[in-house]
This record gives structure tokens, sequence and C-alpha cells, in this order.
């Protein structure tokens, strides 16, 4: 007999929840399950007005990719067939949120706004993450894994091009890598599938056009 207390969701019920996060993420502001890594101070101030731009187009590239995250994390979760998996993903979806945030933040700090392109963002992951999940379970988290890897190498990257000087924007990036390489990590532990090369250079493709239009944009 079915506990009357627990709510089974229906595929158009998750549809319909995963739309409005899908709005808040885009449109609004969210509270975050961690606090902000970095301390409220005045070091922006020793930031001249081109170390300010350089570190906004970066931190706004983080947050498009915050962006497809959690739509990647969305889409995979409704199609995963194992529900501890669900939870996995679940739970980085949250933990990706919390790099949403931070950047989205971050943004408004150095006065700078995210890429328009966020909606189209969300939506080409949150398709791709249900493309992933049909595959089935190993090859979704092939995927995750993957994906995880490549944005540890894009956010060494990012460390590497962001001023010395600016310490709150160094601080979030670095606590972003530390999770997201976390991800990557449980992914391969739970059996993820190698991807194909094309795959995987598709993949890359994906990430650069993303990455030029949303430091831009």
């Amino acid at each position: 007999m079915r506990n009357p207390e627990i709510r089974h969701y229906s595929l158009a019920d998750s549809l319909i929840g995963h739309l409005d996060q899908a709005l808040n993420n885009i449109f609004c502001k969210q509270p975050t399950q961690r606090p902000y890594p970095v301390e409220e101070s005045n070091d922006d101030a020793a930031l001249s007005a081109a170390e300010k731009k350089k570190s906004a187009g970066l931190m706004r590239v983080n947050h498009a990719g915050e962006m497809a995250a959690q739509a990647l994390y969305h889409g995979q979760s409704l199609i995963a067939r194992d529900p501890s998996l669900k939870d996995q993903l679940y739970h980085a979806s949250v933990e990706e949120g919390d790099h949403l945030n931070w950047c989205r933040r971050r943004l408004d700090e150095l006065g700078e706004r995210p890429s328009v392109f966020d909606p189209l963002w969300y939506a080409g992951s949150f398709a791709i993450g249900i493309t992933a999940g049909i595959a089935g379970d190993r090859w979704n988290l092939g995927f995750l894994a993957e994906t995880e890897k490549q944005v540890v190498r894009h956010l060494d990257s990012h460390l590497e091009r962001l001023p010395a000087n600016d310490s709150k924007s160094r601080t979030i990036v670095e606590q972003m890598k530390i999770d997201e390489q976390g991800h990557a990590n449980l992914a391969e532990s739970l059996g993820a599938a190698a991807l194909p090369q094309p795959i995987t250079g598709l993949m890359k493709l994906t990430s650069k056009v993303m990455t030029n239009l949303a430091q831009r944009i």
C-alpha cells in the first residue's frame, strides 16, 4: 500500500519543477546552502578599472558555466534510473547552485551583470543532460565526470589569468575547483564510462564557444 504521506511525482510534475528552478536560477538571486567564501572587505579598491573588467569577464564565464552545470544535472537527474544516482546528482546540483550564486554576487560587487545568453546555456545544457540520461546511468556518470574534468582545467586557467590582487575572485574559484574535482572523483567511483574522443572533443568545442561569448556579453 502506498504511503499517503509521501508524494509521488509524475514526469509532468518533475518537468514543471525543473522549469520553476530554471526561471529562478536565470532571473532571481537565490540563497546559498553554504556561506559566501570570502570576507567582506574593501579589497576591490586596490583593483584598477582594467583589472575589474578582466575579473568580471572571467567571473561572467564562470557564472555561465554554473548555469549550464545546474541545467545539466537537472536534466540528468530527471532521466537517471538509479535512485541513488538521482540523489548524487541532486547533491551535486546543490553545490553548483552555491557556485552560481557566489559568481552572481561577485559580478554584482564588480558592477557587472551575467551573460545575456544565460537562458540559452540553460536550455542547451538541460537537453544535453536528458540525452546523457537516456543513454544509461554509466554514460550519464561518464558525461558528468568528463564535464567536471574540463571544468577543473578551465578553472585552473582562470586562476592563472585573474589579477593577482583580486583575492575575492581567486578564493571563489579555488573553492569551486575543489568541489568540481570532488564531483568528477565521485562519478568515477560510481562506475562512469569513458566517453569516446569525438564526444569529448565536441564538449570542448561547445565550451569554447560559450566561453568566448559569455566573457564579452
